[in-house]
């Protein structure tokens, strides 16, 4: 079953993906979404910040993907551009939530909705934002990793 958390994450993706796609602005996603089944399971606190919060900073979002991708921003999938918007504002401004679960939350996304190995690429890039956006988080955690553990003697 569903977290309602990931619920918030897979409704705000489907309206970012109307807004990119059909440019409807929020309260005409919300109203669409509404009908949709399992939209009253979700947290719509954080459905609420992340669509709102993804929509309305895009550009600045935008700006600090880009120098990451390995192709222009617009030549991703729509999926894609919508996974990484929501994952990049989540890493920038909800930073309640630890950046290894918005890692892989967005992971999720993208193996459920994106393209056969699109969630590659969405852990590549978020990785890479990751390291900038939080990098005292992600070194802890880099560092955990390399640390070997001592030698027996």
């Amino acid at each position: 079953m569903k977290s309602p958390r990931r619920r918030a994450r897979e409704f705000a993706l489907q309206g970012l993906y109307q807004w990119q796609l059909a440019g409807h602005d929020v309260p005409s996603i919300e109203a669409h979404l509404a009908g949709v089944s399992g939209f009253e399971k979700m947290d719509r606190a954080l459905f609420d910040l992340l669509l709102r919060g993804a929509i309305g900073g895009a550009a600045e979002l935008e700006a600090l993907i880009a120098p990451l991708l390995d192709r222009p921003y617009a030549e991703l999938s729509p999926i894609e551009r919508a996974i990484l918007l929501l994952a990049t504002f989540e890493l920038q401004r909800h930073l309640e939530a630890p950046y290894k679960v918005v890692i892989n939350e967005a992971i999720e996304l993208a193996k459920s909705y994106g393209g056969t190995d699109g969630h590659k690429y969405v852990n590549g890039v978020l990785d890479k934002l990751a390291a900038q956006l939080r990098p005292d988080e992600a070194g802890r955690n880099h560092r955990r990793k390399t640390t070997s553990p001592p030698e027996e003697t």
